[in-house]
């Protein structure tokens, strides 16, 4: 291990260069248009693990975009570590907040600018070089598989299909994720609760076409207007979801554990200031962090409806459209409440217009454990390279796949993730800090390292 620091230093302007060709390569996987690039993405990821020393790396074909599939084995007697991550990005827009093109990264202030940045690429790419500095310097310890996919911004909707046909291939002891964030970079912290997921879209529908809203204004539903008051309704005055049913397979987080969460360092005010917002606002009796980890929410990610150009347009729309997503926590369905969401819409939706619902995806929030050989190894190793234990820590994410990992192929995760909360992921202006790259390189060899000495 003595060898992989000063390799690191002698090569991190080339894993940057690296990052950078891979970062620019426009991998949007929920915009057809960008088919091509999420494919050129894929062949990168899988030439670069070759590069780095893979005995194979191969693009197993699925219904959507290729799945990266790379492994060395050095000894079947040996542990064996899966690394997830994913080579597609969110996109961009809206284009015009960004400060620089969302795929020409540029370096600013210590950060790397750029969709994909943090989440995934970034983060991701750091185990391709970690995997290369520990091949180039004989450092291996233990059998390493890689799982790379390209529909994790779409619900790696064909990842399940592929882990059930391959079982045997993706043989691990282990699941290792970097895809979440940790408190602050003089905080270190690792992963061990995500929230599950259920996203939609509805639809409202009034007239049978546009209307003059002069003419027909005040004599029918206008479905912009109802949409705003069935969303309203969604909560109650102390911002609990206002859905029957909702709350009630939620696993309540004990007094003890809800003691340790508010341990972690945690400046309201700072987190008011960097949002650049006066206050706070979320489920009565609970704090932000806790809001944001273990509490199930509802949001609204998109509307729209009836004339948005230039200039004005008197028309009374003949439909109105959302996209809304749930965030969930143990114990809760994405399923179970798909279907009590669009019972409750159906229902509150008044005479006069029609209401549809359409499912997009979703995903079962996570727990992993803190007595493991995989957490204790990882928690060692950011004590060797950040010098400090790294607390555990409930995020508001989802990552389905962790859930999805246990059940088919019945192994645990470690949500190994080096991003900050302030990375802008899913946002204009996404970023990730060099220091967070490079330590993230640094730190994944000693896992491996400490998980194969504890695993004896």
């Amino acid at each position: 291990m003595d060898a992989l620091k000063p390799y690191l230093e002698k090569n991190k302007q080339r894993f940057l260069d690296e990052l950078f060709e891979l970062l620019r390569i426009p991998s949007v996987s929920a915009d057809e248009k960008y088919a091509a690039d999420v494919k050129k993405a894929a062949e990168f990821v899988k030439v670069e693990l070759l590069r780095a020393g893979a005995d194979k790396a191969e693009l197993c074909q699925t219904k959507g975009f290729p799945i990266v599939y790379g492994e060395k084995i050095l000894d079947p007697k040996l542990p064996t570590v899966l690394v997830y991550g994913h080579y597609d990005v969110q996109p961009a827009d809206p284009l015009e907040l960004w400060n620089s093109p969302p795929f020409e990264p540029v370096v600013k202030d210590g950060n790397i600018y750029a969709r994909g940045a943090c989440d995934d690429k970034g983060q991701m790419y750091m185990h391709v070089k970690a995997f290369e500095m520990m091949m180039k310097n004989d450092a291996l310890p233990c059998n390493v598989k890689f799982i790379i996919e390209g529909e994790e911004e779409v619900g790696s909707v064909n990842l399940e299909a592929f882990a059930i046909e391959n079982a045997a291939k993706l043989k691990s002891d282990v699941v290792l994720i970097s895809d979440t964030s940790m408190i602050a970079n003089d905080v270190p912290s690792i992963t061990t609760g995500l929230r599950g997921l259920t996203y939609l879209e509805v639809e409202v529908t009034g007239a049978n076409r546009d209307l003059h809203s002069g003419v027909y204004g005040g004599a029918v539903a206008n479905p912009i207007n109802i949409l705003c008051d069935m969303i309203s309704s969604l909560h109650d005055k102390d911002r609990k979801v206002n859905i029957p049913g909702f709350y009630d397979d939620v696993q309540e987080v004990s007094k003890q554990e809800r003691d340790q969460m508010a341990q972690a360092p945690f400046s309201l005010d700072e987190y008011k200031k960097h949002l650049d917002i006066d206050e706070v606002i979320g489920e009565k009796g609970y704090s932000t962090l806790e809001r944001v980890s273990i509490r199930p929410t509802l949001d609204v990610n998109g509307i729209w409806g009836g004339y948005i150009g230039q200039g004005a347009k008197t028309v009374l729309p003949s439909k109105a459209f959302a996209k809304i997503s749930m965030r969930l926590v143990p114990n809760q369905s994405s399923e179970k409440i798909m279907k009590l969401f669009e019972a409750h819409f159906k229902k509150i939706a008044p005479a006069g217009v029609k209401v549809k619902v359409m499912p997009h995806h979703g995903g079962e929030a996570a727990v992993t454990p803190t007595d493991s050989i995989a957490y204790k190894a990882a928690a060692r190793a950011m004590e060797t390279t950040f010098g400090k234990t790294p607390i555990p820590l409930r995020t508001g994410g989802s990552i389905p796949i962790v859930t999805m990992f246990e059940k088919v192929l019945g192994i645990k995760s470690v949500l190994f993730g080096f991003g900050l909360d302030s990375d802008a992921i899913h946002s204009p202006n996404e970023k990730y800090g060099l220091f967070n790259y490079y330590k993230g390189i640094e730190t994944l060899p000693y896992f491996y390292q400490y998980f194969t000495e504890m695993s004896k």
